[in-house]
């Protein structure tokens, strides 16, 4: 049996944001549960420039929490969810599955990129 690939879950939010504020503690604490993902909370405008495509679009993320999904480095779920703990959970339960194709868009496997790399840099808690 293989172990299943590394998982990465970030959340995209923003320093204003109230239901970000409420949500953080839940999301320390899915990360405290899960220690074989790595959890990075990511807000967008202080890392606008490093989350920019090659063309130099920032991604569309209008509602919070907006969450990406990463498995192997690829992009399995970006979305807006309800800031519950059972909503990771079963997205969680649906990677171990391998039951989340890859994304295919542009944007995703950019932001993927992005993210990824702001992670390496140490630029992410």
């Amino acid at each position: 049996m293989t172990a299943a690939p590394p998982l990465l879950v970030a959340c995209l939010c923003a320093g204003w944001c109230t239901t970000c504020d409420a949500y953080r503690a839940t999301f320390d604490a899915l990360a405290a549960r899960h220690p074989l993902a790595d959890f990075v909370w990511v807000d967008i405008e202080d890392h606008a420039d490093a989350l920019e495509d090659d063309a130099g679009h920032a991604p569309d993320i209008q509602n919070f929490p907006t969450l990406l999904l990463l498995q192997d480095g690829q992009p399995r779920f970006f979305g807006t969810v309800l800031p519950h703990a059972a909503v990771v959970e079963r997205l969680l339960a649906e990677a171990a599955r391998a039951a989340l194709p890859p994304l295919a868009g542009a944007g995703p496997q950019a932001l993927a990129r992005a993210v990824l790399a702001l992670q390496h840099s140490g630029a992410l808690d």
